[in-house]
């Protein structure tokens, strides 16, 4: 299977939504017994630029702390899948979008990634 975060106009910046249908996603994952392996990876040019500095600047620090450990949970959810899971990085990976690399078993990235 292959899953795509798209969000290209802000460089597939990690927002709440986009957390929370990961999260979804990956529990759907989990229970496909006929899937045998995950490609993530980003569209536009940047696989995952970090998380979205926008909607942070929002949040309380409380809130900001719940974010953070909101994606910490998807990750850990993505390390433990029981497929192979590959990060197709096509651009930037930075912050989170490094950490969601580094979730996966695999890493592939294209000449135009950047750490």
């Amino acid at each position: 299977g292959k899953l795509s975060i798209n969000r290209p106009e802000a460089l597939n910046a990690l927002n709440s939504q986009v957390l929370d249908e990961l999260d979804l996603l990956v529990e759907e994952i989990k229970k496909d017994k006929d899937l045998r392996c995950l490609i993530i990876t980003g569209e536009g040019r940047s696989f995952v630029a970090g998380a979205d500095i926008k909607e942070m600047s929002t949040l309380t620090p409380i809130e900001g702390k719940e974010f953070g450990a909101k994606g910490l949970a998807v990750f850990r959810k993505i390390e433990l899948l029981p497929i192979p899971v590959i990060a197709q990085i096509n651009g930037f990976a930075l912050g989170g979008g490094c950490e969601l690399a580094m979730s996966c078993d695999f890493r592939i990235a294209s000449e135009k990634a950047l750490f």
